[in-house]
């Protein structure tokens, strides 16, 4: 087994390296893969170092998989050349998630449409994954009639100048290294991805389209807003569920307790309830604040806390390699 990390010097690429160490994968390549000006350096993956090597070099070793978090241009670019050679690419970017020969994946939940002949699968946007999670094993019963969102974003989605605006400012830098448009620290911002022309956001409109997609059905109604946060742990989602079927809670919690990936902490006695600190460096969804809307029929209100360089990122995305081999889906030399 070849693996091809693309992006492997980036912070998605670093915690992607750290799920590979200790992934279910027989490893026996692992070829760490950059830009131009990353060529040379090393990285370390299971104690030894490897030099970073070139997209055009990638390609001609041919790995089995190739896991790319470089960007939706490099993406769009590179993985139909690595898949003109046979490898499988994984990619974590926005570049394959809506076209309609590309399969979307959470491997819990449709990891079945996978086959032999894709090539390239695309890796969803990490507050996509993490409620896609909680919704899926509800959807089955019930059926999702609409989705109100509202996401409480950390700066470690944004990228690595994100994070360091916000230290920065901790430390009071008089001048930090601005990312966003306004000081992050001690402030909210409402607003993720770039604006379009209806007054949503990318990341908002990646919400709508990419659940749909991975919950088989285009018709769901989902409005939804994204906010920026200083908090470092992870991506929190407040979601109120509409069904087409009545529910009773102590099914909901069933339901979700015995989902692969969901862990619930609900226990407000005990004030136990998702929070990114606890989240941080975990592969698993927490789901709390489980509730009944009283305010309207068939209604429910959930909070969704995961760490999104984890399951939101690098984790599904191994989890993705680890299906295409336990299903024998890599395709023979």
């Amino acid at each position: 087994m070849k693996i091809a990390l693309v992006g492997a010097t980036g912070l998605v690429g670093s915690v992607m390296i750290q799920v590979l160490e200790k992934s279910k994968l027989k490893i026996d390549a692992f070829y760490a893969v950059a830009s131009e000006r990353s060529i040379g350096k090393t990285v370390m993956f299971n104690k030894s170092e490897n030099k970073v090597i070139g997209l055009d070099e990638a390609v001609a070793l041919a790995p089995d998989i190739a896991i790319f978090s470089a960007g939706g241009t490099t993406s769009k670019i590179w993985a139909p050349k690595f898949a003109a050679q046979g490898t499988v690419v994984i990619d974590n970017s926005s570049a394959w998630r809506m076209d309609k020969e590309i399969p979307l994946v959470v491997p819990e939940i449709n990891g079945g449409i996978l086959t032999k002949k894709h090539k390239i699968i695309a890796n969803p946007n990490c507050s996509t994954i993490q409620m896609v999670m909680a919704l899926a094993p509800l959807h089955s019963v019930y059926e999702i009639d609409r989705l109100v969102v509202s996401t409480y974003q950390s700066v470690t989605g944004s990228g690595a100048k994100a994070v360091r605006q916000m230290q920065d400012e901790r430390i009071c830098r008089p001048e930090p290294q601005m990312f966003y448009h306004y000081p992050i620290d001690l402030n909210v911002i409402p607003h993720g991805g770039d604006f379009l022309e209806n007054g949503y956001t990318t990341e908002e409109e990646k919400l709508v389209f990419e659940t749909r997609k991975i919950l088989a059905n285009d018709n769901l109604r989902i409005t939804a807003t994204v906010v920026r946060v200083p908090v470092f742990g992870g991506h929190s989602e407040s979601v109120n569920v509409e069904f087409k079927k009545e529910f009773e809670l102590t099914k909901v919690f069933e339901l979700l307790e015995n989902f692969p990936g969901i862990v619930v902490q609900d226990n407000v006695e005990q004030f136990q309830y998702p929070m990114p600190r606890f989240a941080e460096g975990k592969d698993a969804v927490f789901v709390g604040r489980i509730r009944r809307d009283f305010s309207q029929d068939k209604t429910l209100n959930l909070w969704i806390v995961s760490d999104n360089l984890r399951k939101g990122a690098a984790t599904n995305a191994v989890q993705i390699a680890e299906y295409l081999t336990e299903h024998h889906l890599i395709e023979d030399e």
